[in-house]
């Protein structure tokens, strides 16, 4: 017997549909249909099990946001850091004479 994923699907719309909580109908199929299969990934689940699944995932996705602020925090500090070395760059530039050009300097013996 070969997996058919539109098998699944059929068979969550149906359960939903025999459901009347109003979390699976809020008029987004896809949405309803993935918190169905959220919530019943923690039914078919012993309820302790389910719990300290869940408080899991919660420390897990915790984690990703507090990681997710701190690295947009650096990303704030580098940008303000980067302005203040272009600032820096463009100061010592305009002070330091560059290279001469090309066009005013002799070409090699033998060339030319």
């Amino acid at each position: 017997m070969a997996f058919r994923p539109y098998g699944l699907w059929k068979e969550v719309l149906h359960e939903m549909a025999d459901t009347n909580d109003s979390r699976y109908k809020t008029g987004n199929p896809i949405c309803d249909a993935v918190r169905f299969l959220c919530d019943a990934s923690f039914a078919v689940l012993p309820a302790d099990a389910a719990r300290q699944l869940g408080e899991f995932e919660k420390n897990f996705w915790g984690g990703v946001r507090w990681f997710a602020d701190k690295n947009i925090g650096w990303i704030d500090d580098s940008l303000a850091a980067a302005e203040r070395l272009r600032e820096e760059w463009r100061a010592r530039c305009a002070h330091t004479p560059g290279p001469e050009p090309i066009t005013q300097t002799p070409p090699p013996e033998g060339v030319g």
